[in-house]
C-alpha cells in the first residue's frame, strides 16, 4: 500500500469515526441542508437523516429558484443530466459498504476549465461548445474517487482572462450581494455557487487571483495552493508558471476537507514533485481554534493602498489585523524592498497566454478553433477580452526563449527571496494584506486594487477568510500568504480567525426556503427599461450567406430592433425561420473592432425555435459602436459554432 493511500485511509477512518460520533446525537428532525458544512452533510447522511440524492435535488432546487429565476445571478453552465442517477448509486454504494471519505455523496461545482469527460468543457467560450474532453482533469478524478458527485460546471471569466465573470456561452454572472456587481473572477460562478448554496462546495483555478478575488467578492474562503501541490492536468491553461486549481467553500474546514482529496504527485505535471514528503495525512489536522495565540503575522501596509477609494476595504481588514492580536497574535509591520518594481517585473501574466492556450486548442479533440489567432478571428467569444488577447497573441513566436521572458521569471524568483528574507528576519507564519483593495466594480467596469501578484508571481500558498462587510453589505476579504507548502499553517491561522469572528452570513438575495430575501432593484439589472415608442425600427434579416466566412446554415432569423439613444436601450424582436430553425443554437450581438467577426457583447437568446422578445442597455462604448455600424446579429448552429448566420447592424437613424 502507498503512503498517499495509507494516508488517504488514514484520514477517511477519522473522519467516519467523526461522523458516527455525529450521528449518535443527531435527532430526526428533517434536515434542511442549507449553511451545512460537509462536516454536517455527512453525518446527517451516516445518520439516515438525508441522502445524497436529496442533496442533489435540494441545490437543483436552489438553481432553478436563483440563478435561473429570482435575481437570475447566472451562475451555472451546466448541470448533470445523471447527477440524481449518481447520487442513488453512491448512496446504494453507502448501504453496502460504507462511505470512501469525507466527500462521499457530496455534491461539488466545478469551474468549467477543469475537463470533465461526461460534461462540455468550454471555459465559457462559444468557440468551444459543445467539447466534451476524453477524461477528466486530475483533480476532478480523484474528487470522483473520493464519492464526490460532480453537479455540474459553472460560468468564469472566459478562458479564465480576466477578473468579472463574463462570458460569450454563459453572459455575465452577478454577485448575491450586490447584483448589480460582479462577483470577482475568473472563478466568478465559483464564488456564487458555493455562497448562493448551489453546492457543497466549487472549485476555482487561480493565475493571478481567480481563487481568491471572486471569494472575497462572496464572503467565502478560497486558497491558492502552492504551485506544484495541486496539479493542473486537465484544466484549460492560460500560463503555465502561474497556472494552479483549488477549493472554494463556505468554511475553512470544507477547504482543508477538498484539499485533502485533490492534492498529490501527478506525472502528467511534472511541478507536483515539489510536493513529495509535504503533503501532511490531513490538512484537518491544522484546524484549531487557538492557532493564532503566539502566531506571528506580518502587515504589509503598502498593499492597503493610499488611495481614498482603497479606505473603506482598509479598515476593515485593519480590524482584522486587530481582531487576531486580539486572540494572541503578534502582528508586525513590514515592508518588501522595491514591492511594487517587483511584482512588474516577475509578472507573467499574459506572456506564456499564446503558446499554452494555443497548444491546448490544437490538442484538443472537438475544438472548432485550433489556435488563439483562429480563435480571435471566429468572433466567437466574449468582447470583453479582445484587446487583452490581441496584444497575447502579439509576442513574437519565439518568445520563451527571449531575455525578456528570462528576465521575468529570474524576477520571479528574486521576489520569492525577498518574501522570505523579510519573513525569516521577524519570524513570520503568515504575511497579511486586503485580498483587493476595492470592492467589485458595476456589472461592465474593471477590477481594480488586486493584490494577488504576491502569491502568484512567488508560487506561495495564500488564503482568503471573510473579515466582514462595507457598510453598504458588500463582503471583503482578508489574505494570509505563507512560505511554499505551508498550508498547514495557513489553515491554521484562517480558521482560528475565522472562528473567532464568524464574519460570514449568507446574501440576503438567496435565503433559504420559504423565506423573503432582500432582493434589491438590481433584482431586475437584466431587465432594460421599455425603450422609446418613437425609435425607428431597424429590419434585418440574418443569413448564412452574410457570415464571414459564409454558412450553409438550414435557418434565418428575421430581426427587428429599436434603439432609444437617450437610455442607450437597444430592444430586439426575434423569429426563427428556414428549413431546420430547430437547428439554431444561440443568437448573439456581436461588436466588431480590426476584425471583420468581433466578440459577443451579449447573449439574445440561448436557443431559438420559437419567437424571442427583450431588450438590454447598452455601455456607452457599445452604444458608439452600434451607432458606428460596427455591431451585427448572428445566429449560430448546433453543429458547429462556427457556422452561423448573421446581420450587419446598420446606424440607427435619429429619433
Amino acid at each position: 500500500m502507498t503512503a498517499t493511500r495509507r494516508a488517504f485511509l488514514q484520514t477517511t477512518t477519522a473522519w467516519l469515526a467523526y461522523a458516527a460520533a455525529q450521528a449518535r446525537t443527531v435527532h430526526a428532525a428533517s434536515f434542511d441542508p442549507f449553511e451545512k458544512s460537509i462536516r454536517e452533510l455527512q453525518a446527517a447522511m451516516s445518520a439516515g437523516r438525508t441522502t445524497s440524492a436529496e442533496l442533489v435535488q435540494f441545490y437543483l432546487d436552489r438553481i432553478a429558484a436563483y440563478d435561473q429565476a429570482g435575481p437570475r445571478l447566472n451562475a451555472v453552465l451546466f448541470v448533470n443530466p445523471r447527477a440524481l442517477d449518481e447520487a442513488r448509486a453512491l448512496d446504494m454504494e453507502r448501504k453496502r459498504r460504507g462511505p470512501r471519505s469525507p466527500l462521499h455523496g457530496i455534491p461539488a461545482l466545478l469551474k468549467d476549465n477543469y475537463e470533465t469527460k461526461d460534461m462540455p468543457t468550454t471555459g465559457g467560450s462559444l468557440a468551444l461548445s459543445g467539447v466534451v474532453p476524453p477524461q477528466d482533469a486530475f483533480q476532478v478524478r480523484k474528487l470522483r474517487d473520493a464519492g464526490a458527485l460532480i453537479l455540474g460546471k459553472v460560468n468564469l471569466h472566459e478562458l479564465a482572462l480576466g477578473l468579472t465573470t463574463v462570458s460569450s456561452l454563459g453572459g455575465q454572472t452577478l454577485d448575491p450581494y450586490d447584483l448589480t456587481r460582479a462577483p470577482g473572477g475568473s472563478s466568478g460562478g465559483s464564488g456564487v455557487a458555493a455562497t448562493a448554496n448551489f453546492a457543497a462546495f466549487a472549485m476555482g483555478t487561480d493565475t493571478s487571483g481567480s481563487i481568491r478575488i471572486p471569494s472575497s467578492h462572496n464572503a467565502i474562503a478560497g486558497l491558492r495552493p502552492t504551485a506544484g501541490l495541486s496539479s493542473r492536468t486537465g484544466i484549460i491553461p492560460f500560463g503555465h508558471t502561474q497556472d494552479t486549481g483549488g477549493p472554494m467553500a463556505r468554511t475553512v474546514a470544507d477547504v482543508a476537507l477538498v484539499l485533502d482529496a485533490t492534492v498529490g504527485y501527478d506525472a502528467a505535471d511534472p511541478t507536483t514533485q515539489a510536493s513529495a514528503g509535504k503533503i501532511p495525512r490531513t490538512y484537518t489536522a491544522s484546524l484549531r481554534r487557538g492557532a493564532l495565540k503566539g502566531a506571528r503575522v506580518g502587515v504589509v501596509n503598502e498593499l492597503f493602498g493610499n488611495e481614498r477609494e482603497d479606505e473603506e476595504v482598509a479598515t476593515i481588514v485593519r480590524r482584522a489585523v486587530t481582531d487576531m492580536r486580539r486572540q494572541g497574535a503578534v502582528a508586525v509591520d513590514v515592508t518588501i524592498p522595491d514591492l511594487t518594481a517587483q511584482l512588474t517585473a516577475s509578472n507573467l501574466l499574459s506572456q506564456e497566454l499564446k503558446f499554452d492556450l494555443g497548444a491546448y486548442l490544437k490538442r484538443s479533440p472537438g475544438a472548432p478553433v485550433k489556435s488563439v489567432e483562429e480563435l480571435l478571428a471566429s468572433g466567437l467569444y466574449t468582447a470583453q477580452f479582445q484587446g487583452f488577447v490581441e496584444n497575447a497573441n502579439a509576442e513574437s513566436d519565439d518568445y520563451l526563449s527571449s531575455d525578456d521572458y528570462k528576465r521575468r521569471l529570474a524576477a520571479r524568483v528574486t521576489l520569492g527571496n525577498a518574501v522570505r528574507e523579510v519573513m525569516d528576519a521577524h519570524r513570520l507564519d503568515a504575511i497579511v494584506y486586503p485580498t483587493t483593495r476595492r470592492i467589485a466594480p458595476k456589472i461592465g467596469g474593471n477590477q481594480l486594487g488586486s493584490n494577488a501578484g504576491l502569491s502568484a508571481q512567488t508560487g506561495f500558498p495564500a488564503i482568503t477568510v471573510p473579515a466582514g462587510f462595507t457598510g453598504g453589505g458588500f463582503p471583503v476579504g482578508v489574505e494570509l500568504l505563507g512560505r511554499p507548502f505551508a498550508e498547514p499553517t495557513l489553515i491554521a491561522l484562517a480558521y482560528s480567525y475565522e472562528q473567532a469572528t464568524h464574519h460570514r452570513h449568507p446574501p440576503p438575495t438567496t435565503p433559504p426556503a420559504g423565506s423573503t430575501g432582500r432582493a434589491s432593484a438590481a433584482v431586475a439589472a437584466g431587465n432594460a427599461p421599455e425603450p422609446d415608442p418613437r425609435a425607428r425600427p431597424i429590419e434585418l434579416t440574418a443569413t448564412g450567406a452574410q457570415s464571414v466566412p459564409p454558412s450553409d446554415v438550414p435557418f434565418e432569423v428575421h430581426v427587428r430592433l429599436r434603439y432609444a439613444d437617450a437610455s442607450r436601450t437597444l430592444s430586439y424582436d426575434l423569429t426563427p425561420a428556414g428549413a431546420a430553425p430547430d437547428q439554431i443554437a444561440g443568437v448573439y450581438l456581436h461588436r466588431r473592432a480590426k476584425r471583420p467577426n468581433g466578440g459577443v457583447a451579449y447573449i439574445l437568446a440561448k436557443a431559438l425555435s420559437s419567437p424571442v422578445s427583450g431588450s438590454i442597455v447598452l455601455l456607452e462604448g457599445e452604444a458608439a459602436d452600434l451607432k458606428a455600424g460596427k455591431c451585427y446579429i448572428s445566429a449560430v448552429s448546433r453543429r458547429s459554432p462556427r457556422l452561423s448566420a448573421r446581420a450587419n447592424i446598420p446606424p440607427p437613424t435619429p429619433d
